[in-house]
């Protein structure tokens, strides 16, 4: 690797880490845990998945969905169960890996993602509203100074990332000229040690089990969720490969580390991996590496300095990876008319469910189920039979189209039963069948021609079709 990859995945870390901060003290705030919680699960989690993981320059810490799900254990059971439940969700997202989950993500439709990554830059931006509210009006002078340099410095040169450059000179502006505005150590107190091995002291009893493993299924859904979201939109990003599967099990096994150490656990950060992969120019697991080691470096040596950098600085760089983030393509009038209404309708539906709950798992199972139904809907028309003239007492039926649930549930309506001669041949050379309702469909046609004395013959079915209609025809009761 060249030293100004070195470079690059380097300060691109460092840059990760100062907003990570603020990010990690909120989310422990929302968990209902002291601020060191969440800033040692940062810590943990960026330092073991970039060993383990499966997506290179991709950030996890300690996330705003992972500390939704834990903070009604942690406000109603303490700190241990809540670390128990990290750990238990880090088993369970393991077996999940080896279950073969991340082959799930193949059946995400291109509208869901696309859902997915502007509900994302619409919730980036939505966070950084509590920073502007309620402010002094330097705040916003603040802001549109680290936006001007962060889209301006670029035309210049492109040797330092423009947004820690922002983030460096709107801090220097401030401290020079003693300027009263919020700043990092207003979200809270920065740890003073290392994170120590932590055992959670719960009894090993069903009954904790029964408390926990709810919130443990939650933590590693909604981890794994996210995480392969995450790593599918970085190598659309940056036109790579990553291994899914590894992801999966590196996010559990993180996390079992992480609960061990007294972190909250967490899984990919979508807007720190904008700002590493996207801003930062980062493509390697040694800016996810960097990330974790100049966290704890900045919070433990440089707290003082950190704890001085104004919230503005921080908040014009969440803005900027908004905007950045956002598929501007996908909402231009251009692109409206082209695309089928039922494409944009399962992209809304994503977005709109993630801005209404602040859950981006709720948006793309809300997205994926919406998109389902659509395609059986489109599919469903595909299907067709036609029948041709009786010759010499015989009438011919041909069946065309792909044949499963929704196509074929009407299959029966499709024929003259009382009008056809004594032999009817259904010829389905030119369809598949897919599913046990198709052989039921089919079932019934040969048995309604059966009630009416006649012979229905079916023929021409490939070689997968006739081994799945020949195991289950005159098994599913058609006659009843």
């Amino acid at each position: 690797m060249p030293l100004s990859r070195y470079r690059t995945e380097l300060v691109s870390g460092l840059m990760v880490a100062l907003a990570l901060i603020p990010e990690a003290i909120s989310f422990s705030i929302i968990a209902g845990v002291d601020p060191r919680v969440g800033l040692f699960a940062s810590f943990t989690m960026a330092v073991a998945i970039a060993f383990l993981g499966g997506r290179p320059a991709m950030i996890s810490a300690a996330t705003a969905a992972v500390a939704l799900v834990v903070a009604p254990l942690a406000r109603e059971h303490g700190l241990d169960y809540l670390i128990a439940a990290v750990i238990l969700g880090g088993i369970l997202q393991v077996l999940l890996a080896v279950l073969g989950i991340a082959k799930l993500m193949r059946f995400i439709p291109r509208s869901v993602m696309i859902g997915f990554v502007n509900a994302l830059a619409i919730l980036i931006f939505m966070a950084q509203l509590p920073h502007l509210t309620d402010v002094s009006w330097v705040v916003y002078v603040l802001v549109a100074v680290g936006l001007a340099i962060i889209a301006l410095l670029p035309r210049l040169t492109q040797v330092v990332p423009a947004p820690l450059v922002a983030i460096v000179l709107v801090t220097l502006v401030t401290v020079i000229f003693a300027i009263a505005v919020p700043t990092v150590g207003d979200e809270g107190a920065l740890p003073e040690g290392l994170p120590t091995l932590f055992l959670p002291d719960v009894p090993l009893t069903m009954e904790t089990l029964r408390i926990v493993f709810p919130y443990a299924l939650g933590v590693a859904l909604v981890g794994l969720l996210e995480s392969l979201m995450t790593a599918k939109l970085v190598d659309d990003i940056t036109d790579t490969h990553s291994d899914k599967t590894r992801e999966a099990w590196g996010q559990g096994a993180a996390n079992v580390i992480t609960g061990f150490f007294g972190g909250m656990g967490g899984c990919a950060m979508i807007g720190q991996t904008m700002i590493n992969v996207k801003a930062g120019r980062a493509r390697t697991r040694l800016s996810t590496l960097a990330a974790g080691i100049f966290l704890l470096i900045l919070i433990l040596t440089l707290g003082d300095v950190v704890a001085m950098i104004p919230m503005a600085a921080l908040v014009a760089v969440m803005i900027y990876v908004s905007w950045a983030t956002f598929d501007w393509h996908s909402i231009r009038l251009s692109t409206l008319k082209r695309m089928p209404r039922s494409e944009t309708a399962v992209m809304v539906t994503t977005v709109g469910v993630v801005v209404a709950t602040h859950n981006l798992a709720y948006g793309v199972v809300a997205g994926v189920l919406l998109a389902s139904v659509l395609f059986a809907r489109r599919v469903a028309h595909l299907a067709t039979v036609t029948g041709a003239e009786p010759v010499d007492g015989e009438r011919r039926y041909e069946v065309s189209g792909e044949l499963f649930f929704a196509s074929s549930n009407d299959l029966y309506s499709q024929f003259d039963y009382a009008g056809d001669p004594d032999r009817v041949v259904i010829d389905m050379s030119r369809s598949h069948v897919w599913d046990a309702s198709t052989v039921a469909a089919l079932d019934s046609v040969v048995f309604k021609y059966a009630q009416h004395g006649k012979e229905a013959r079916i023929e021409g079915l490939n070689e997968a079709s006739e081994q799945f209609h020949g195991r289950m025809t005159g098994h599913l009761g058609a006659g009843h």
